[in-house]
């Protein structure tokens, strides 16, 4: 049985026991130091590091000297080759060995255990700068603003619903003959255009678009033409007009790339014959058949994404492919050139790490300050598919990962989770990403894919119930100012950690995730993709188009917030969320420079307890609870409080923090 905890034999996380902190480029000389009470005798300690799938190599420490009662030994080495790794340290003496516990702290025991874990990078990784101490701001482009109403539909079979304050079609499914995903609202390139100085007054400077290129479903990931936009949002010169009024405004715009799977209804696939006699499913002699794996074996005779047959997966190795996507004139070539400056890869972790590193190169041959982005859900570093270790955040690949990590930490942590629980999510990150994509990294509290914020925080989880009860749920109106509370702790946290900050449209004024059924896609998407609020007109003021040119309903509650309402009320969430990305933007100990060190997360029963961490010079603090609370920080003298959601004043050496608030000291 692992040895009471006395002694501090090592903890990764302590630059008393190694240096440097997390993850390092290769050839850099990393240390580690252990200390070993005289108590247990003669030991003579070694480092086991093993490289992922490679056999462990044993290291001797040397002995470093003494202090009373405690042994010391070092041991330095410099990895010539990027990879992970993981060790732990055996004493050489009656079996004993000192693995990872909580906290990065050792822990002397005569069992295996944990192994810590060192991620070793290229040493030529670079991301784009201007990203790193800026603002994002997720725009699902057909539920934004509609800057030109009334529009023709581009195509017959796109619908309109005339009862706009009506449930929306969800059965039959996309697996059966139904509307699913064919209803549109008609948000457009000229909407985005017309709402810039909106998003620049927020403090926004990149734009993320989720998928724009021509599709025949309202979310466009079954993408029918790769080389043209989507008409009902505008043309290929519409784009680049937004890119460059964008860049007036100090914005740039990042597409979502979708490579792991075309439409089935496509110019490729062409199951549908919308595209004449052409496309892989109707033409063995088509110039697209290698892209798809076709076999009697597969339902629908080919492979599709996850089964749903409209989703045809592509061979991304197929050279025809990976030209088309990566080559001159391919689909990153058109984009960029167009006035883009960067892609979001959807389901990263589902692409070949060989074809992640040619859009790479893709990507990066119109510039070093063209931003990768992917889709992974959990720890980039650690993430195996296709029976392997990913290798896409180590340099070659990816310049960073959405950060779900951080966002199920806020949102535990908004929900009453322990506080030793989430500072110790947050640390593994910080010190398993290598510096370079943990400063790009895309910290959100909601997106397309995941409930709104405030309903995650707030709201009783679906926990797999069907449509019917889905469409029936919301937060009761006693618990919305609480859920409002909750919210903006969320955000102040993740907007302090490292990483970029991302708001998803609407979660700026707390848009509430809609009673609606899921449609689009499953996974309870579709009350996470209503139509942005702008004002009490008509339409939530998304758009002054006729009632029979909308479908979905929009939060016509009383208490339902709005962008022009709460722009009116300073104590209001948007002025709240606006304030900690301005403190943000104006101060160097918040920028990508910035080192970060869980303060204060105490382990303790009970829910809501106060949670502190340090970024540079400034202490960052939050209290979920509904009572104040005392942090005991060991305060430097003249420390202060510099920006404050609630209440919080400095008494002696300890921070007092108001129920449900959140300071930044220095």
């Amino acid at each position: 049985m692992p040895e009471q905890p006395t002694h501090t034999f090592f903890n990764s996380r302590c630059a008393e026991y190694k240096t440097p902190f997390g993850a390092v480029p290769a050839g850099q000389t990393v240390t580690w130091r252990l200390t070993v009470p005289e108590r247990l005798g003669y030991v003579d300690p070694h480092l086991v590091l093993t490289k992922d799938r490679e056999d462990p190599v044993h290291y001797r420490m040397d002995f470093d000297g003494q202090t009373p009662g405690v042994n010391h030994f070092v041991f330095q080495l410099a990895p010539t080759t990027s990879g992970l790794y993981f060790y732990h340290f055996d004493l050489y003496t009656d079996f004993r060995k000192i693995y990872r516990t909580a906290n990065g702290e050792g822990e002397l025991t005569w069992v295996n255990g944990l192994d810590w874990q060192l991620t070793v990078y290229e040493p030529d990784f670079k991301t784009p700068d201007w990203i790193k101490d800026g603002t994002m701001y997720q725009i699902f482009p057909d539920r934004f603003y509609e800057g030109v109403p009334n529009k023709p539909l581009p195509f017959a079979d796109r619908i309109y619903r005339p009862d706009k304050t009506g449930e929306p079609y969800f059965w039959p499914n996309e697996q059966s003959d139904g509307y699913l995903n064919m209803d549109y609202y008609g948000g457009d390139f000229a909407g985005i255009q017309q709402k810039l100085p909106y998003l620049e007054e927020l403090g926004v400077t990149c734009i993320y678009l989720n998928p724009i290129f021509e599709a025949h479903a309202n979310h466009r990931y079954n993408t029918a033409n790769y080389l043209k936009a989507d008409p009902l949002l505008g043309t290929n010169k519409d784009f680049a007009a937004l890119c460059a009024e964008a860049k007036k405004h100090g914005i740039r715009i990042i597409l979502d790339g979708v490579f792991s799977h075309t439409g089935s209804d496509s110019l490729y696939f062409n199951r549908e014959g919308r595209y004449g006699p052409g496309g892989a499913y109707r033409d063995r002699n088509s110039p697209y058949r290698s892209w798809y794996d076709f076999d009697s074996g597969y339902v629908g005779g080919y492979r599709s994404w996850w089964g749903f047959e409209t989703l045809p997966e592509v061979e991304e190795e197929d050279p025809s492919y990976g030209n088309f996507v990566c080559g001159k004139g391919g689909v990153i070539d058109t984009w960029l050139g167009l006035g883009a400056s960067g892609f979001r890869l959807d389901v990263a972790d589902e692409l070949p790490d060989d074809f992640i590193e040619k859009i790479r190169a893709a990507v990066k041959a119109h510039g070093e300050d063209k931003l990768l982005i992917g889709e992974v859900w959990e720890d980039a570093t650690t993430k195996e598919a296709f029976d392997h270790r990913r290798t896409y955040l180590r340099g070659h690949g990816l310049d960073a990962t959405m950060n779900y990590p951080f966002r199920n930490a806020a949102v535990a942590f908004a929900r009453g989770e322990d506080a030793s629980a989430v500072g110790e999510q947050i640390m593994s990150i910080c010190e398993n990403y290598p510096k370079p994509a943990l400063d790009c990294a895309m910290n959100f509290l909601s997106t397309h894919d995941t409930e709104r914020g405030i309903t995650a925080i707030a709201g009783e989880p679906a926990n797999g119930r069907d449509r019917y009860w889905q469409s029936k749920r919301m937060i009761p109106g006693d618990r919305i100012d609480d859920a409002l509370r909750r919210v903006l702790l969320a955000y102040a946290m993740l907007y302090t950690l490292p990483g970029v900050p991302c708001v998803y449209y609407g979660d700026e004024i707390g848009m509430r995730y809609l009673p609606l059924p899921t449609k689009e896609g499953g996974y309870f998407r579709t009350g996470s993709r209503t139509p942005m609020q702008w004002d009490n007109s008509a339409n939530k003021g998304f758009s002054t188009a006729a009632a029979d040119k909308l479908y979905l309903p929009v939060d016509d509650a009383a208490d339902a917030p709005t962008v022009a309402a709460q722009q009116a009320d300073p104590d209001s969430l948007w002025h709240t969320v606006q304030g900690v990305l301005n403190f943000r933007h104006s101060h160097r100990d918040l920028d990508s420079d910035a080192p970060f060190h869980v303060r204060f997360a105490p382990k303790a029963k009970g829910s809501y307890r106060p949670f502190a961490w340090e970024r540079g010079k400034l202490i960052c603090a939050v209290n979920p609870a509904r009572e104040e609370a005392e942090l005991p920080l060991k305060l430097e003298d003249g420390t202060r409080v510099l920006h404050v959601i609630g209440k919080a004043e400095v008494k002696g050496d300890e921070l007092v923090l108001g129920a449900q608030s959140f300071a930044i000291l220095g």
